[in-house]
């Protein structure tokens, strides 16, 4: 009897932790919420979506709102990125990641260059980034947006820029080196996979 009593203990520990252990996985899945401005065209964020959907399942396509009015430069008729990504942070629910799109010029402060012109931002970690087209070269537009994306998309889940020039997490330096990038490298890459991002070889370089 007692050992009755013992076994079906263990069995309802044992039962008691898996549950538990899929709560706090179930918990630490993060979705990312594609949210385009009213400024950019749908077929650009079809585009996109459906490029970084196949990268990580799972992942949302919002309803199109305004840029935040308060996020308007009017010195140089451009969008505070910083303000932008703050804004987003605070309407991203728990466990989501919002990554803004947008056609409109985006700019931040860059050391003593108080407006700096950008591709995109992100928080290193953080929940929220935004990506704008205006700055991309005409050739292959929609391979070059979306590798922005990717690039923010990693920064916003831990990942630094990188030192290999062929990386998406390499530093653009002021310019556009997506004809150079191939991948995401080896290092970063296993990173992205152990968040739960699905790369395959097309991804890495």
């Amino acid at each position: 009897m007692f050992k009755k009593i013992l076994i079906i203990s263990i069995v309802l520990h044992l039962v008691s932790c898996s549950i538990s252990e899929n709560k706090r996985n179930n918990s630490s899945v993060v979705t990312i919420d594609i949210l385009p401005f009213s400024d950019i065209s749908k077929i650009v964020v079809d585009s996109v979506y459906n490029s970084l959907k196949n990268v990580y399942p799972n992942i949302k396509l919002l309803k199109s709102i305004q840029l935040p009015k308060h996020a308007y430069y009017l010195p140089r008729n451009r969008y505070r990125a910083d303000t932008i990504i703050r804004y987003l942070k605070n309407i991203t629910p728990e466990n989501h990641i919002t990554i803004g799109l947008t056609s409109k010029d985006i700019s931040f402060t860059k050391g003593k260059i108080p407006d700096y012109g950008i591709m995109g931002l992100g928080w290193t970690p953080g929940n929220s980034c935004v990506v704008s087209t205006y700055r991309l070269s005409k050739e292959n537009k929609d391979t070059q947006f979306f590798k922005f994306c990717l690039h923010e998309l990693g920064h916003t889940s831990g990942l630094q820029h990188c030192s290999n020039k062929m990386c998406y997490m390499r530093d653009a330096e002021g310019g556009n080196p997506t004809k150079d990038e191939t991948g995401f490298c080896s290092i970063c890459k296993a990173y992205l996979i152990d968040k739960g991002w699905n790369l395959n070889s097309d991804y890495s370089n």
